[in-house]
């Protein structure tokens, strides 16, 4: 058995790390945030080293591997004339080894932030007798004072002035930027006190208690090796941040990038910006981009091989999962990044055709990648008419069969190949064969926190309902002047003064599009009232008003005479019809499933 480990654990001490850092052997990858700690962490910080309590371990990755190359940057304070190659990066104890290493070693005053959140450049000091008093409190020991060194009172008058060394030798103050290299002060101290001997047993005392452990202060330390992968890195940078912030993948890509001079960061703006020209499009992420990618990426590789003649057991996998993104090179991406950002503009349009407008009325953000994807392949191929009609299915199926909600990589995964082949003559992919609508779920779909919900209700605009008011096809200049949303048929508060249960008034059943103002002419009259009102003032007899109904799939005869029951039963028919339109395939009616076996949608308001 192989017990090889891809680490080692260690100590090192706390002078040999600041020096590495301050050499450039020791920096950051360019993934990891900035530094942010305050005074307050600070001081604590050295009061607790001053001790030689435990501050933690800190977590190295050796540099070298070229499956792990990531653009380095140097801690923040370390100013070099000419770039260095690090030999180690730091992946945990950023915030620690910054602190101690401005306080400690830069020379510079440290710039941070007070208790108050206030910009702040800070000296670190210790006071010699409180330090010593084995009474005192370590942490009231340890003093922050401005860059000038003089402490003010909130007048502004200087009540305390340190800014000469002299001055700190009279105070007892010990400047920490001195603790490694301490003799010099010393002899100052010294002349000062004109080697006075109660100041020199003093100052022995400090040497041995809190000097010489700083100097003896050693850090431990785990050393990731360069056999250490990618994803491995990336999971350990996540469980061991201190920070409690998790990386993203499009993060460590960018840093990976960053190692051949792309600025993925600044590539992925200039696609966020064009794509959000696109309303559909306004919630798409950048890990949406790479997981599109890294599909088209496995899918060309997947084919290159069968095409050389491996056997098709031992071919690499379409795939799109976190490890698979991380092992997207450079020149994949650049080769397919226009093609699945246009990708995801032809899709946009093919939604736009299906009534769905906004990206708050999308169903599944998610199903955008792999359709991207099938469209950066098919090209031109893509516009004709049989293609289009069975993207359209496919689409539906996955919404109405709400299949997008878990498991998401691996449907990617079985999509893009199968919606392919199918286009090409074989199989039905499995999205379409898998997906079925049970109707009691109808009953279930209450708020917009449902695929299935927005489905229904981007299908009632996109079969042509017209509002009740107007009359008008609700289109997307009627979308957005009249702001159209799903409101409810038979009103609620109508609904509530006849008992009705919830869930049936609830449902999508009893709801449908309508404008803003139409919905407020509704308010909690009964239907029959408000479609008499609505008939006068559009001026407009009841066969029209009757056409605009059926426009929503509302049987006139119930609402006119407030039948809520057979309204519901006939509602539910007609929508399940138009399901099964949608999703080219009949819905199996015979399900076990109850009202009782979904959970009601929480309400997002």
């Amino acid at each position: 058995m192989n017990t090889t480990t891809t680490f080692d654990s260690t100590k090192e001490s706390l002078s040999d790390l600041l020096r590495s850092i301050a050499d450039g052997k020791t920096q950051l990858p360019d993934f990891q945030r900035g530094w942010v700690w305050d005074d307050d962490h600070i001081r604590s910080l050295l009061a607790s080293v001053s001790l030689s309590f435990p501050i933690g371990t800190v977590m190295m990755l050796a540099t070298g591997n070229e499956q792990v190359r990531f653009r380095p940057r140097l801690v923040e304070g370390v100013h070099l004339p000419a770039p260095v190659e690090p030999e180690r990066l730091i992946l945990d104890g950023q915030q620690r080894l910054t602190s101690l290493f401005q306080s400690l070693w830069s020379g510079c005053a440290v710039a941070t932030r007070d208790s108050r959140k206030k910009a702040r450049n800070l000296w670190y000091y210790i006071d010699i007798a409180k330090a010593l008093d084995p009474n005192g409190d370590r942490d009231e020991a340890v003093l922050s004072l401005p860059e000038d060194r003089m402490v003010r009172n909130f007048r502004g008058e200087v009540i305390a002035d340190y800014s000469t060394a002299e001055k700190e030798y009279e105070a007892g103050l010990f400047p920490l930027l001195k603790i490694f290299s301490s003799s010099d002060w010393r002899r100052g101290y010294s002349k000062y006190w004109k080697y006075d001997d109660r100041h020199i047993e003093m100052f022995d005392a400090f040497e041995d208690t809190i000097i010489k452990r700083f100097e003896q202060y050693q850090m431990p330390k785990i050393t990731l090796s360069e056999a250490t992968p990618k994803e491995a890195v990336c999971i350990v940078f996540e469980k061991v941040n201190t920070g409690g912030v998790s990386l993203t993948v499009f993060e460590l890509m960018t840093a990976t990038f960053a190692a051949d001079d792309y600025n993925l960061r600044d590539d992925w703006q200039h696609r966020r910006k064009f794509l959000s020209d696109s309303p559909i499009l306004d919630t798409v992420t950048s890990d949406d981009l790479l997981q599109a990618i890294t599909l088209l990426a496995t899918y060309q590789r997947n084919r290159e091989s069968i095409n050389s003649g491996i056997a098709r057991e031992r071919t690499p996998g379409v795939s799109c999962k976190r490890k698979d993104i991380l092992r997207l090179s450079l020149d994949e991406y650049t080769r397919w990044a226009d093609a699945i950002t246009e990708g995801f503009k032809r899709a946009a349009k093919l939604l736009y055709s299906q009534k769905i407008f906004t990206a708050r009325d999308l169903p599944y953000r998610t199903q955008l990648v792999p359709l991207a994807a099938v469209y950066a392949l098919l090209g031109d191929r893509a516009n004709t008419d049989s293609v289009r009609t069975k993207l359209i299915q496919w689409y539906w199926c996955g919404v109405l069969g709400e299949l997008y909600g878990g498991a998401i990589e691996t449907r990617f995964a079985k999509d893009l190949p199968e919606i392919l082949s199918w286009i090409d003559g074989g199989n039905q992919p499995d999205t379409v064969g898998d997906a079925n609508f049970v109707p009691a779920r109808l009953y279930t779909l209450q708020t917009r926190n449902s695929a299935a919900y927005k489905g229904i209700y981007a299908l009632l605009l996109r079969d042509g309902g017209q509002d009740f008011r107007t009359g008008e096809p609700i289109d997307v200049q009627m979308y957005t002047d009249d702001r159209i949303d799903i409101h409810h048929i038979f009103p609620r508060g109508w609904c509530e003064k006849q008992g009705i249960d919830k869930r049936r008034y609830d449902s999508i059943i009893n709801k449908t599009p309508l404008a803003a103002k139409t919905n407020k002419m509704i308010g909690s009259k009964a239907p029959s009232g408000y479609l008499q009102q609505m008939q006068q003032q559009a001026g407009v007899d009841t066969t029209r008003m009757d056409q605009m109904l059926a426009s929503h799939v509302i049987d006139p005869t119930h609402i006119r005479n407030d039948h809520f029951d057979d309204f519901l039963a006939e509602r539910e028919r007609a929508l399940l019809q138009r399901i099964e339109r949608a999703m080219g395939k009949p819905i199996l009616t015979d399900s076990v499933l109850t009202v009782d076996d979904f959970g009601l949608d929480e309400d997002e308001e």
